[in-house]
Protein backbone atom coordinates (compact mmCIF):
# COMPACT_ATOMS: atom_id res chain seq x y z
CA UNK A 1 0.00 0.00 0.00
CA UNK A 2 2.44 2.71 0.77
CA UNK A 3 4.94 1.36 -1.99
CA UNK A 4 1.63 1.97 -4.60
CA UNK A 5 1.04 5.48 -2.41
CA UNK A 6 4.70 6.35 -2.91
CA UNK A 7 4.60 5.52 -6.90
CA UNK A 8 1.83 7.24 -7.47
CA UNK A 9 3.51 10.68 -6.16
CA UNK A 10 3.90 12.94 -9.36
CA UNK A 11 6.53 15.18 -10.37
CA UNK A 12 5.24 18.12 -9.56
CA UNK A 13 4.55 16.70 -6.10
CA UNK A 14 7.73 15.73 -5.51
CA UNK A 15 9.15 19.08 -6.69
CA UNK A 16 6.81 21.02 -4.63
CA UNK A 17 7.18 19.04 -1.59
CA UNK A 18 11.37 19.43 -1.82
CA UNK A 19 11.56 22.55 -2.16
CA UNK A 20 8.57 23.81 0.88
CA UNK A 21 10.36 21.01 2.59
CA UNK A 22 14.06 22.84 2.63
CA UNK A 23 12.16 26.08 3.38
CA UNK A 24 10.49 24.79 6.42
CA UNK A 25 12.91 23.31 7.75
CA UNK A 26 15.57 26.66 7.32
CA UNK A 27 12.73 28.30 8.62
CA UNK A 28 12.57 26.15 11.71
CA UNK A 29 16.02 26.48 12.71
CA UNK A 30 15.66 29.93 11.82
CA UNK A 31 13.52 30.38 14.91
CA UNK A 32 16.00 28.27 17.18
CA UNK A 33 19.20 29.79 15.89
CA UNK A 34 18.31 33.52 15.37
CA UNK A 35 19.17 35.78 18.12
CA UNK A 36 16.59 38.22 18.11
CA UNK A 37 13.12 37.36 19.02
CA UNK A 38 11.46 38.97 16.50
CA UNK A 39 13.51 37.10 14.08
CA UNK A 40 13.14 34.13 14.95
CA UNK A 41 9.13 34.78 15.18
CA UNK A 42 8.79 36.08 11.29
CA UNK A 43 10.82 32.26 10.66
CA UNK A 44 8.40 30.59 12.53
CA UNK A 45 5.48 32.47 10.76
CA UNK A 46 7.49 31.50 7.58
CA UNK A 47 7.18 27.98 8.35
CA UNK A 48 3.81 27.90 9.45
CA UNK A 49 2.85 29.38 5.88
CA UNK A 50 4.73 26.36 4.46
CA UNK A 51 2.48 23.90 6.50
CA UNK A 52 -0.38 25.83 5.16
CA UNK A 53 0.52 25.44 1.57
CA UNK A 54 1.55 21.56 2.37
CA UNK A 55 -2.53 21.13 3.57
CA UNK A 56 -3.89 23.28 0.94
CA UNK A 57 -1.73 21.14 -1.90
CA UNK A 58 -3.04 17.89 -0.01
CA UNK A 59 -6.97 18.87 -0.72
CA UNK A 60 -7.53 20.14 3.29
CA UNK A 61 -7.62 23.30 2.37
CA UNK A 62 -9.81 24.12 5.47
CA UNK A 63 -7.06 23.22 7.31
CA UNK A 64 -4.68 25.57 5.15
CA UNK A 65 -7.09 28.75 5.92
CA UNK A 66 -7.13 27.83 9.17
CA UNK A 67 -3.73 27.50 8.92
CA UNK A 68 -3.41 30.98 7.86
CA UNK A 69 -5.33 32.66 9.17
CA UNK A 70 -5.80 31.59 13.16
CA UNK A 71 -1.96 30.82 13.66
CA UNK A 72 -0.09 33.05 11.37
CA UNK A 73 -2.28 35.59 10.91
CA UNK A 74 -3.50 35.96 14.62
CA UNK A 75 -1.45 34.09 17.06
CA UNK A 76 2.05 34.31 15.61
CA UNK A 77 1.17 38.40 15.18
CA UNK A 78 0.25 38.50 18.92
CA UNK A 79 4.06 36.51 19.94
CA UNK A 80 5.41 39.51 17.44
CA UNK A 81 3.78 42.42 19.40
CA UNK A 82 4.27 40.82 22.56
CA UNK A 83 8.42 40.53 21.94
CA UNK A 84 7.54 43.97 20.21
CA UNK A 85 6.40 45.58 23.56
CA UNK A 86 8.20 43.42 26.16
CA UNK A 87 11.44 43.19 24.15
CA UNK A 88 14.69 43.11 25.59
CA UNK A 89 17.02 46.05 25.92
CA UNK A 90 21.29 46.26 27.18
CA UNK A 91 19.91 47.16 30.79
CA UNK A 92 18.33 43.76 30.76
CA UNK A 93 20.27 41.04 32.69
CA UNK A 94 20.69 37.95 29.90
CA UNK A 95 21.89 35.73 33.10
CA UNK A 96 19.82 32.46 34.14
CA UNK A 97 17.24 33.09 36.97
CA UNK A 98 16.77 29.62 37.51
CA UNK A 99 18.98 27.07 37.92
CA UNK A 100 19.33 24.49 35.22
CA UNK A 101 17.35 25.73 32.53
CA UNK A 102 19.17 24.78 29.88
CA UNK A 103 19.10 21.11 31.06
CA UNK A 104 15.80 21.48 31.36
CA UNK A 105 15.64 22.76 28.06
CA UNK A 106 17.80 20.32 26.52
CA UNK A 107 15.50 17.52 28.49
CA UNK A 108 12.37 19.03 26.35
CA UNK A 109 13.75 19.55 23.03
CA UNK A 110 14.60 15.33 23.41
CA UNK A 111 11.47 14.89 24.52
CA UNK A 112 9.96 16.40 21.38
CA UNK A 113 12.55 14.41 19.13
CA UNK A 114 11.04 11.22 20.92
CA UNK A 115 7.52 12.01 20.56
CA UNK A 116 8.60 13.20 16.79
CA UNK A 117 10.64 10.28 15.71
CA UNK A 118 7.11 8.37 17.23
CA UNK A 119 5.01 9.96 15.15
CA UNK A 120 6.72 9.61 11.82
CA UNK A 121 7.61 5.89 12.50
CA UNK A 122 3.84 5.40 13.23
CA UNK A 123 2.59 6.92 9.83
CA UNK A 124 5.35 4.99 7.99
CA UNK A 125 4.20 1.68 9.16
CA UNK A 126 1.01 2.42 9.46
CA UNK A 127 -1.62 2.49 6.51
CA UNK A 128 -4.10 5.88 5.68
CA UNK A 129 -7.59 5.88 4.18
CA UNK A 130 -7.29 9.04 2.31
CA UNK A 131 -8.89 12.38 2.51
CA UNK A 132 -11.47 11.68 0.12
CA UNK A 133 -12.80 8.37 2.38
CA UNK A 134 -11.91 10.32 5.66
CA UNK A 135 -14.30 13.33 4.39
CA UNK A 136 -16.53 10.93 3.42
CA UNK A 137 -16.99 9.02 6.95
CA UNK A 138 -17.10 12.17 8.83
CA UNK A 139 -19.82 14.12 6.78
CA UNK A 140 -17.36 16.09 5.13
CA UNK A 141 -13.71 18.08 6.15
CA UNK A 142 -14.63 20.43 8.64
CA UNK A 143 -17.51 18.32 10.20
CA UNK A 144 -15.25 15.27 10.27
CA UNK A 145 -12.39 17.82 11.97
CA UNK A 146 -15.05 19.14 14.40
CA UNK A 147 -16.57 15.59 15.47
CA UNK A 148 -12.34 14.92 16.44
CA UNK A 149 -11.59 17.67 17.67
CA UNK A 150 -14.80 18.16 20.09
CA UNK A 151 -14.71 14.39 21.05
CA UNK A 152 -11.67 12.47 21.10
CA UNK A 153 -9.18 15.50 21.27
CA UNK A 154 -11.42 18.00 23.13
CA UNK A 155 -8.65 17.99 26.44
CA UNK A 156 -6.02 19.14 24.39
CA UNK A 157 -8.09 21.13 22.68
CA UNK A 158 -9.36 22.93 26.05
CA UNK A 159 -5.73 22.79 27.36
CA UNK A 160 -4.45 24.87 24.09
CA UNK A 161 -7.02 27.32 24.75
CA UNK A 162 -6.14 27.50 28.29
CA UNK A 163 -2.33 28.54 27.15
CA UNK A 164 -3.35 30.84 25.29
CA UNK A 165 -5.19 32.67 27.61
CA UNK A 166 -2.56 31.94 30.03
CA UNK A 167 0.27 33.98 27.68
CA UNK A 168 -2.43 36.83 26.33
CA UNK A 169 -2.42 37.61 30.50
CA UNK A 170 0.74 37.43 31.07
CA UNK A 171 1.71 39.87 28.30
CA UNK A 172 -0.75 41.99 29.79
CA UNK A 173 1.12 41.89 33.21
CA UNK A 174 4.45 41.97 32.04
CA UNK A 175 3.53 44.86 29.99
CA UNK A 176 1.77 46.46 32.59
CA UNK A 177 3.63 49.53 34.08
CA UNK A 178 2.37 51.17 37.51
CA UNK A 179 2.22 54.90 37.19
CA UNK A 180 3.98 56.66 40.04
CA UNK A 181 3.38 60.49 38.96
CA UNK A 182 0.60 62.58 36.95
CA UNK A 183 0.54 62.11 33.25
CA UNK A 184 1.11 65.27 31.74
CA UNK A 185 -1.41 66.55 29.47
CA UNK A 186 -0.32 67.32 25.54
CA UNK A 187 -0.54 71.18 26.27
CA UNK A 188 2.27 70.52 28.58
CA UNK A 189 4.35 68.16 27.09
CA UNK A 190 4.62 70.88 24.16
CA UNK A 191 5.62 73.94 26.35
CA UNK A 192 8.21 71.63 27.56
CA UNK A 193 9.87 71.24 24.30
CA UNK A 194 9.62 74.75 23.59
CA UNK A 195 11.00 75.40 26.84
CA UNK A 196 14.12 73.52 26.27
CA UNK A 197 17.70 74.50 27.84
CA UNK A 198 18.68 74.90 24.13
CA UNK A 199 18.10 78.10 22.22
CA UNK A 200 17.21 77.73 18.69
CA UNK A 201 19.54 79.84 15.99
CA UNK A 202 19.50 83.51 14.86
CA UNK A 203 17.26 83.68 11.65
CA UNK A 204 18.55 83.61 8.74
CA UNK A 205 18.82 87.07 6.28
CA UNK A 206 16.21 87.35 4.07
CA UNK A 207 13.25 88.95 3.56
CA UNK A 208 11.05 90.23 7.07
CA UNK A 209 7.45 91.05 6.96
CA UNK A 210 6.27 93.80 9.24
CA UNK A 211 2.33 93.74 7.56
CA UNK A 212 -0.25 91.58 6.43
CA UNK A 213 -1.53 93.06 3.67
CA UNK A 214 -0.50 92.39 -0.25
CA UNK A 215 0.15 96.18 -1.19
CA UNK A 216 3.19 96.43 1.30
CA UNK A 217 6.75 95.20 0.45
CA UNK A 218 8.56 93.32 2.80
CA UNK A 219 11.79 94.77 3.82
CA UNK A 220 15.56 92.99 3.19
CA UNK A 221 17.93 92.88 5.72
CA UNK A 222 19.59 96.25 5.08
CA UNK A 223 16.17 97.88 5.30
CA UNK A 224 15.62 98.42 1.34
CA UNK A 225 11.94 96.87 0.39
CA UNK A 226 12.12 93.69 -1.74
CA UNK A 227 9.79 94.51 -4.78
CA UNK A 228 9.27 90.28 -5.50
CA UNK A 229 7.10 90.12 -2.26
CA UNK A 230 4.74 91.92 -4.18
CA UNK A 231 2.15 90.53 -7.22
CA UNK A 232 3.85 92.11 -10.43
CA UNK A 233 -0.37 93.44 -11.47
CA UNK A 234 0.42 95.78 -8.36
CA UNK A 235 3.58 96.92 -9.33
CA UNK A 236 2.45 97.70 -12.87
CA UNK A 237 -0.33 99.83 -11.29
CA UNK A 238 1.78 101.13 -8.76
CA UNK A 239 -0.24 100.59 -5.95
CA UNK A 240 2.54 99.60 -3.42
CA UNK A 241 3.41 101.15 -0.18
CA UNK A 242 6.62 101.94 0.81
CA UNK A 243 7.36 101.40 4.42
CA UNK A 244 10.65 101.29 4.46
CA UNK A 245 10.77 105.08 5.81
CA UNK A 246 8.08 104.16 8.92
CA UNK A 247 10.68 100.87 9.27
CA UNK A 248 13.34 103.02 9.34
CA UNK A 249 12.18 105.87 11.34
CA UNK A 250 11.20 102.62 14.37
CA UNK A 251 14.29 101.34 14.01
CA UNK A 252 15.73 104.90 15.67
CA UNK A 253 12.98 104.96 17.59
CA UNK A 254 14.03 102.37 19.30
CA UNK A 255 17.65 102.75 19.28
CA UNK A 256 16.48 106.39 20.73
CA UNK A 257 14.65 104.98 24.11
CA UNK A 258 17.95 102.02 24.27
CA UNK A 259 20.16 105.01 25.15
CA UNK A 260 17.51 106.89 26.89
CA UNK A 261 17.49 103.70 29.29
CA UNK A 262 21.05 103.09 29.54
CA UNK A 263 22.03 106.62 30.02
CA UNK A 264 19.07 106.32 33.06
CA UNK A 265 20.88 103.30 34.28
CA UNK A 266 23.93 104.74 34.29
CA UNK A 267 22.83 107.93 36.27
CA UNK A 268 20.57 105.64 38.95
CA UNK A 269 24.17 104.00 39.07
CA UNK A 270 26.36 107.29 40.26
CA UNK A 271 23.59 108.25 42.91
CA UNK A 272 23.47 104.57 44.80
CA UNK A 273 26.98 104.99 44.81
Amino acid sequence: MNALAASATSTGEAVQFWILGTIAVIGALGTVLMRKAVHSALCLAGTMIVLAVFYLANGAYFLGVVQIIVYTGAIMMLFLFVVMLVGVTAADSLKETIKGQRWMAVGCGLGFGVLLIAGIGQASLSTFNGLAKANAAGGGNVEGIAELLFTKYVFAFELTGALLITATVGAMVLTHRERTERAKTQREMSEARVRGKHLPPLPAPGVYARHNAVDIAGLLPDGTPAELTVMKTLRERGQIRDVSREALADLKALEQRSEERLGRDQDESEVAK
